[in-house]
């Protein structure tokens, strides 16, 4: 498949993670999931990595690679499998998430020396308004997990990402993306399993839906989409690649709406269109807001 259409894929099998998560966490607690899922992943790649003969990163790049694993799948998952869990309504939790292109922006202004033009922090804006807008249907004040611990949370996770992100642009790019996700796998499942064994109490309510909901992440999430996401990484600028991120809630929102019957009212359209514009004024190189102007008879 053409390079050109892996940001479409991606956004695409990303949106499927909010599903499968609805599914597995009436189910199991976060940690324990989360671990089992890194550790299945780790094994599937680690076997198609040593069949296809790829190379293995050395000591520096296994080092960096885990660290990035532990912040982008460790940290950022888990915490927001974790805050839902524990009573944060989906549309908060969403929104939150929907702060990280521009948290991810700014590190890689700062960390990478990105140039930051004035169309991308509009787009950034203007997509981020357009996610407000998706997601105000399903925004609710009324739930008690709603509190200081898991909105701390999110923000923790949502920066991890954010780092992580930049982290792997930083020091990950050379690392051949089989084996250094498989080396990320392995130390976030090592991480999300001490969690687990210090925090939960280790019941599983064994379900169809759960076996569905971890074949489906592991398969299509962890493998499918986080591989595209490393290779969008190594081949773009993090800014542009994280404004993709503004696309998962519409997404999300229009899969909802055919499989569950979700209703998608007028305000949440537009705010798909305006998030798709915000992107791609972020993204598609010489479009700015003088390509709208109408031309001057």
């Amino acid at each position: 498949m053409p390079v050109k259409y892996f940001p479409a894929l991606f956004v695409l099998l990303w949106a499927t993670g909010f599903i499968g998560a609805g599914y597995a966490m009436p189910y199991a607690e976060p940690f324990g999931f989360m671990a089992v899922r890194f550790f299945i992943a780790a094994a599937i790649l680690g076997v198609w990595a040593l069949a296809s003969g790829s190379p293995w990163p050395n000591r520096r790049g296994a080092f960096h690679a885990g660290v990035a694993g532990c912040l982008i799948h460790g940290t950022y998952l888990s915490g927001l499998f974790w805050a839902v869990h524990h009573g944060l309504p989906a549309g908060m939790s969403a929104l939150v998430v929907g702060l990280q292109p521009l948290i991810t922006t700014l590190i890689a202004g700062a960390v990478l020396k990105e140039k930051i033009e004035a169309r991308h922090w509009a787009g950034l804006a203007i997509g981020f308004i357009g996610v407000v807008m998706v997601l105000w249907p399903k925004f609710s004040f009324d739930s008690g997990g709603i509190n200081a611990v898991t909105i701390g949370v999110m923000f923790l996770a949502v920066f991890a990402i954010s780092l992580g992100t930049v982290w792997q642009k930083r020091f990950v790019g050379q690392v051949d993306v089989k084996t250094g996700t498989t080396v990320q796998y392995l130390a976030a499942g090592a991480l999300t399993g001490a969690a687990s064994l210090l925090f939960e109490t280790h019941e599983v309510i064994w379900s169809p839906w759960l076996l569905f909901a971890m074949a489906w992440l592991v398969l299509v999430l962890s493998i499918g989409a986080v591989l595209l996401l490393m290779v969008l990484i190594r081949e773009g600028a993090v800014s542009k690649v994280a404004s993709l991120f503004y696309l998962v809630p519409g997404t999300t929102a229009l899969m909802a709406y055919f499989l569950f019957g979700e209703t998608l009212n007028f305000i949440q359209l537009i705010g798909m269109c305006i998030t798709t514009f915000g992107v791609a004024l972020a993204t598609v190189k010489g479009l700015s807001f003088q390509s709208f102007r109408f031309a001057r008879e």
